[in-house]
Parts: structure tokens; C-alpha cells; sequence
């Protein structure tokens, strides 16, 4: 039902008093609603309207129809100037206000009641009104009347004004706020248009489109559709902000983009194609944009069947959702090509909605397979494969076919990324996808391959080996880029690398000669992935992807994994020959305790037996003499683990010194008689090496021999002078040690605490005594 209310200036109303007030109201109405009309109440006749009209002037005065919502109940008000009140004073109008629930408006646009039989033109002569059971529209603003009237009435191009206005008005529903001025001295030509716009938007979409036909102050008006005159609009234009204001006499001046959506409507009214509009309105059903109150979805536009009520305080328009439905309209029509972003959006929108879109859509796509782009194509053939129904399997066969032309295509290897398509493919359409972009991207340039295979890319590539696999030159890239990315794919892409390798044996592995293997600038190539010289004959690199995969340095337990797995692949692959080497690098820096792990020791021996040759051999060498020395029982077997230590031909320099550091620092806790022991059996230059090492570990203050000293420092000063008197007493010098201890017994301090550490040693004591002797002679 609805409420009716009447006001204008009374001598003596309901209330008793005089002036502007309610004179007469539907019985019942709800509590607020009275209070929610009345901001609504005003007239202002225009500037250039006579201040003293007769009735002839009274009636081509402007009225005032206007559309909103009260308390989220649709608000339709209608108001004419009288001119006197009852005391003779200008300025009276009457107001004619109906208030409805929501769904009395069900099937209609609010512009349809323009002229509608509900109006009156003066108040009642009692206090109360009628309830309105339906609220029959007029019928001057039927669609086809309206379609025959713009094609020959108007600005010299009606329908280009209207793309603009149609713009505009979707523009401020879509923003939620602004507004839309109509100027013109004819208020009948403003209603028609708000009828035009009201009949071009989804049903739910025109519900938000409040309007009012005529104020005098647009720019305060809360309307998203304003109608006003030429001198209203002259007197306030310099002032006033809105999305556009046309003057409907001239219409908008030539020039300037409007939407497809825009253009579509205006061709729909050329045409007088109501079911154009119809469809429209349906198909952006589809998108969600014109939801109803309540969430039921938006009916057709003209013509057909609607449901819906107004809606201002609704979520705001979903613009993007009409220029879908244009784009759509055009692709079952065969009108024009889309661009590819419109093809692509009526795609996701097929995708999405599958289910509610209409059957007359899916049979105007089918006949443009064999030239949609891919999303499209793979949201037809998703349709088809639903369907039980010969014609649609030829569909579904005809998707297949395109989908494979597609990727093969440069066009299908560019935007969207390719992983994005790969994700966006049905798993049914997944294998004739792979095969199209795989047999172009093995066709495409190196610039197209690189631009191609993103990371995302390659990691949904490579989830598909059999098809990779088939595709030798882009294998080789994908299993590159996983297993460089993902430390836990390092060892099933060698694997798979190596099965390409044995697949197509013209690409000869880089020679592993015992020099190259061991030379600097092999192991710099074969560290950044460089191919090796002779390495991936007929464009098919497998040594340079390896390379990639193994960027990183390995761990000890990938080396032995990879010598488990691929020992002969070891053996002949320069690439993988240099991997232990760089494990065992890689353990450097842990201040030697990584060296003496098991896992690096059974690596060790792993790789001397697997690869004897090459640094690698060498490097587990030098790890094995390490444990060897600090495991050592007797001196002379750590001396002759250091000497292995220093002396490997071709270990890695860095591995060699952190080993034997790690080591020196070991034997440095054993007791003093081992460590003279261990000198006095090393050759000279381990000796002069360890020797170094140990004073080179010495606090900064027992190393300069300076005083005084803390308790653990003399601890350690004494004890290596204990080691040099000792090795002196069995007839062996190292020089450098030597000229340390003199320098740090020189002092008196010092002697008469290495005089008390070697109590009970009388033979040390003496051979301390002659050592500062030549501390003092000098």
C-alpha cells in the first residue's frame, strides 16, 4: 500500500493554526514518516517567472516531480506553484506527497508516474486521503512512444547526448554521490529524459536513481537527476559542481569517448530495440551490479518482466557490470570485434555466473568460436561440456581445437600471463592448452620464451612432465627455473635433465678432463651455470640448466643423494663434478666443526671413490686428513694429517686453510709434550704453518708479550713456552716460536712464573734459563 500527505499554506489547518503545514494525510501513517517527507517540501518559482502571475501564467509555471527514499520507503512527490496563499500574499504551493513500502514500485520506474492518475492539482477539501492500492503509471512515457519521440525530437543528435548522459548518471550511482543538472524552459522534455535514462538502466539501477524535474537550486538539491531552467542554471552555473549539465535545447557539444555501455543504449533507442535493452538489463543481472532489495536479482529493462523498488540507499552501482553486459550483448550479436580486455571481462562474467546465464546467450556465442580469444573459447566449450546434446559436443570439439590454435599463438603468449591461463583452463581443456603453448613457445623467439616463462609459469609447466617433456628446448628452461627456486626440487629436476639428456644424446656433456675439473675458471663457470665449452650441442643446453639448478652451492646431503642417484652423471658432467667441492665450501666458516660431521666425512670418502680425480677428490681428501688430525692418538699421525692437509695438489685453497686452522685449534688443547711432539715430527713448513697458528690464536697480549696478564692467559703463555723448550730439548727449533717465547720469558715477571710452572721439570727449567740467557744478551 501507500500513504498519500497534502501541504501548502492554510488559513486554518488540521492543527488549527495558519501558514505552510500538512492539510490532509492517509489514516495510519507510519510513525517518522512525516517528519522524513518535510525537508522535501519547498518550491521556488525561476527568477524569470512573473511575481504577480494570472491563472493562464500559473500553469506553464514548472512542476516539480521528485523521486527519493524516506526511511527506506520510495518517496515519489509532485509539487505546482499557486501562486497566493489565503491571505493574497505570492509565494503558495501545494505539494502532493506519496509515501510507499518498497515493493508497491515492483515492475515500474519511478518516472513512469510522471502524469500518473494518482495526482491531484489542489489539496483535498477534507483532512483525509485515500490509500493507494496500486500506483498506475501515466502513460506519456511508455518506451516505444518515448524510442519514436527522441529519434524526432530534440538536440540535433539526441542519441549522442544521450551516451553522455547515460555515462554521467551511471557515474554518480557508481561514486554513490554528485549529480546531474538537466536544463531546459519545457519541464515535459526534462521528464522525458529522466523517462530515457530511467528505461536505459537495469531496473534496481534506475531505483537509485532519485530525480528531481525542476528546482530552483540544483546545486543544494540531494538528487542524483536534477532538472532546472535556463535561469536558474545562468544564475548558479559559476558556482556549482556536478558530473555534467546539458542543456537539453543544444544537447552536449560534439566530441568525447563515451562507454560501450553508453553507445549500445544510444543504438538500442536509433533502433527502437527495446529488447536490446531488455537483454542488456539481463545480462548485467548477471554481473551482481543491480541487485533488488532483498538480493533478488534485477529483472529486464522495458517490456518485460521486473522486480525491484527503489534502492538509493542501497550499495552503490557497479559500472564495470554494464560495460560486461555491452560487451556481451555485442559478442551474441556479431556486432563489432571486442578488444581483448572487453573479451576477457565478458569471459570472467560467463565463468562466474554460468549457471543463471541465459540459453539465448550461449547460442549467439557459439557460431564466433573459431574467432574468440581464449577465455571466452574456454568458457563456451565449458557450457558445451555441461550440455547432453550432439550439437554441443561439436562445440566442446571446436573449443578444443581453438583453445590449442591459441596458445600456439604469438597473440596467446602474451597478456594475461601465461600461468594465470594455465590456472584459469578447465582441467579437461588443461592437456590441448599445454600442447598449443608448448609448440609456440619451442616456435618463439628468445624474448618471447623469457617473457613467457615466469616462475608461476614454469612451476604449473613442470607439474606436467610427460607434456614438458615433449618439448625438449622449453623442458630444459622450465626444469631450470623450478629447481634453481625450490631447494626441494633440486634433485627430481637433475633427474629430469638427465632424462632429456639421454633422450636426445647430441647433447654432449662438457668435457671432465682432471685440468678443467680442477682449474679456477671451471669452477667459476660451472658455480654461475655457464655452459661448459663443447656443452649443449643443437640448442639443447643441459649443462647450462644444471648450472641454473645448482646456482646455489649444495648441501652435503644433496651431494650424496646426487652421487647415489647419478654417479656416472657425476663422473662425465663437469657441472656436477664441481658440486662436492662447492658442499664442502659451503661448510667453511663453521670454525671447522661442520668438517668433522659425518655426513661431510662419508661425502668425503663417497666422492674419492666415485670422482677420484678432479678437485672434488682433492677437497674430500683434505676433510678426511682433517678429522684424522684432530682424531689423532700419537703425534706423529696428526702431523702426518696436517702435512696431508697443506699438500693435496689441486684441494680448494679456501677448504685447505680453514682445515687446517679448524685443526690447529684442536691440537692446541692437548697437553704441551704432544704438541712439542707433533712439531718436532711435522716437516718444516706444516711446522712453521702451526706454529704460527697457535701463537695467531694467542689474546692480543700474549701474542705482543705484553704485562700483566690474567690467570688463563699466563696459563696459555706458559704452556706454549713449555712447547718450545721442549722441542728445543730434542734438538729442533722453530725460529719464529722461538723469538716469541724470548720475548714473552724476557720479562722478570714472566720468568719467575714460567720458574714456578715448570717445578719438578729440572731439565726444562735449564733449558729455560739458557732461552733468557738469550733474551737478556740481546
Amino acid at each position: 500500500m501507500a500513504w498519500q500527505l497534502h501541504y501548502t499554506s492554510a488559513r486554518n489547518g488540521p492543527t488549527g493554526r495558519a501558514g505552510f503545514q500538512f492539510v490532509a494525510e492517509t489514516p495510519g501513517l507510519p510513525e517518522g514518516v512525516r517528519a522524513g517527507v518535510t525537508p522535501y517540501l519547498a518550491y521556488r518559482p525561476p527568477p524569470g517567472a512573473p511575481l504577480s502571475p494570472d491563472e493562464a501564467e500559473l500553469g506553464r509555471f514548472p512542476v516539480s516531480l521528485l523521486y527519493d527514499r524516506v526511511d527506506g520507503r520510495p518517496l515519489l512527490l509532485r509539487c505546482r506553484y499557486l501562486g497566493q496563499d489565503y491571505s493574497g500574499r505570492y509565494g503558495n504551493f501545494f505539494a502532493h506527497a506519496v509515501v510507499a513500502e518498497p515493493g508497491e514500485l515492483e515492475g515500474l520506474r519511478p518516472a513512469e508516474l510522471w502524469r500518473a492518475p494518482l495526482w491531484t492539482h489542489l489539496p483535498a477539501s477534507g483532512t483525509v486521503l485515500d490509500e493507494l492500492d496500486d500506483l498506475t503509471p501515466g502513460a506519456a512515457l511508455d518506451p516505444e512512444a518515448l524510442a519514436a519521440w527522441l529519434a524526432s525530437s530534440g538536440p540535433a543528435d539526441a542519441h549522442a547526448t544521450l551516451g553522455h548522459l547515460v555515462d554521467a548518471v551511471a557515474g554518480v550511482l557508481g561514486r554513490g554521490h554528485g549529480r546531474v543538472v538537466l536544463v531546459a524552459d519545457d519541464v515535459e522534455l526534462i521528464a522525458r529524459w529522466i523517462a530515457v535514462l530511467s528505461y536505459s538502466l537495469p531496473v534496481a539501477a534506475a531505483a537509485r536513481l532519485s530525480f528531481v524535474t525542476y528546482s530552483a537550486d540544483p546545486d543544494g538539491a540531494a538528487q542524483r537527476l536534477v532538472g532546472t531552467t535556463p535561469d536558474v542554471w545562468e544564475a548558479v552555473r559559476h558556482r556549482t559542481s556536478c558530473a555534467l549539465a546539458v542543456d537539453l535545447r543544444a544537447g552536449t557539444p560534439p566530441g568525447g569517448g563515451t562507454s560501450r555501455f553508453a553507445r549500445t543504449v544510444a543504438a538500442c533507442w536509433r533502433d527502437a530495440d527495446l529488447a536490446g535493452l531488455d537483454a542488456l538489463a539481463e545480462l548485467a543481472v548477471l554481473h551482481g551490479a543491480s541487485p533488488a532489495p532483498g538480493g533478488a536479482p534485477d529483472g529486464p529493462a522495458p517490456g518485460g518482466p521486473a522486480t525491484g523498488g527503489p534502492a538509493a540507499d542501497s550499495p552503490a552501482l557497479d559500472v564495470p557490470a554494464l560495460e560486461d553486459a555491452a560487451a556481451l550483448l555485442a559478442l551474441c550479436r556479431g556486432d563489432v570485434p571486442l578488444a581483448p580486455d572487453e573479451e576477457r571481462a565478458a569471459a570472467r562474467l560467463l565463468a562466474r555466473r554460468r549457471g543463471a546465464v541465459p540459453e539465448w546467450v550461449w547460442r549467439g556465442l557459439e557460431p564466433a568460436v573459431p574467432s574468440m580469444g581464449l577465455e571466452l573459447t574456454l568458457a563456451v566449450h565449458e557450457r558445451a561440456r555441461e550440455a547432453a546434446h550432439k550439437s554441443a559436443e561439436c562445440v566442446a570439439r571446436e573449443c578444443a581445437r581453438r583453445v590449442s590454435e591459441l596458445a600456439a599463438s604469438p597473440a596467446g603468449r602474451g597478456a594475461p600471463a601465461l600461468d594465470a591461463r594455465i590456472r584459469a583452463c578447465p582441467e579437461d581443456m588443461r592437456d590441448a592448452f599445454l600442447d598449443g603453448a608448448l609448440a609456440g613457445l619451442a616456435a618463439a623467439s628468445e624474448a618471447e620464451r623469457a617473457a613467457a616463462l615466469t616462475p608461476g609459469a614454469c612451476d604449473l609447466l613442470y607439474a606436467r612432465p610427460e607434456q614438458l617433456r615433449s618439448v625438449p628446448a622449453i623442458a630444459v628452461r622450465v626444469l631450470a627455473s623450478v629447481g634453481r627456486r625450490r631447494p626441494d626440487q633440486r634433485l627430481p629436476a637433475t633427474t629430469a635433465l638427465l632424462a632429456l639428456a639421454g633422450d636426445h644424446p647430441h647433447d654432449a656433456p662438457g668435457a671432465n678432463t682432471a685440468a678443467d675439473a680442477t682449474s679456477d675458471a671451471a669452477h667459476a663457470r660451472r658455480a654461475t651455470g655457464a655452459a661448459p665449452a663443447g656443452g649443449g650441442g643443437g640448442g639443447l643446453d643441459v649443462d647450462a640448466a644444471l648450472g641454473e639448478v645448482w646456482k646455489a652451492a649444495p648441501s652435503v646431503a644433496e651431494c650424496l643423494a646426487l652421487l647415489d642417484a647419478h654417479a656416472d652423471a657425476m663422473r662425465d658432467r663437469a657441472v656436477l663434478a664441481a658440486l662436492p667441492s662447492r658442499a664442502f665450501a659451503r661448510l667453511c666458516g663453521s670454525g671447522g666443526g661442520a668438517l668433522a660431521d659425518a655426513g661431510a666425512l662419508r661425502l668425503a670418502a663417497r666422492v674419492r671413490t666415485v670422482l677420484p680425480e678432479g678437485r672434488g677428490a682433492a677437497d674430500g681428501a683434505v676433510v678426511q686428513a682433517h678429522a684424522d688430525a684432530i682424531t689423532a692418538d700419537r703425534p706423529e699421525q696428526a702431523a702426518a694429517a696436517l702435512a696431508g692437509i697443506a699438500g693435496t695438489p689441486g684441494a680448494s685453497p679456501l677448504l685447505v686453510d680453514e682445515a687446517f686452522a679448524a685443526a690447529a685449534r684442536r691440537l692446541d688443547r692437548r697437553p704441551p709434550a704432544f704438541r712439542a711432539e707433533l712439531l718436532a715430527a711435522a716437516p718444516p713448513g706444516v711446522r712453521a704453518l702451526l706454529a704460527g697458528r697457535w701463537t695467531a690464536e694467542l689474546p692480543g697480549r700474549v701474542r705482543a708479550g705484553r704485562a700483566p696478564l690474567r690467570g688463563a692467559e699466563i696459563e696459555r703463555r706458559n704452556e706454549l713456552v713449555e712447547v718450545v723448550l721442549r722441542l728445543r730439548a730434542r734438538g729442533v727449533a722453530e725460529p719464529a716460536l722461538e723469538t716469541w717465547a724470548r720475548a714473552a720469558a724476557g720479562r722478570w715477571l714472566a720468568s719467575r712464573q714460567l720458574d714456578a710452572h715448570l717445578a719438578g721439570e729440572p731439565r726444562l727449567r735449564a733449558a729455560l734459563k739458557d732461552l733468557l740467557a738469550e733474551a737478556r744478551g740481546r
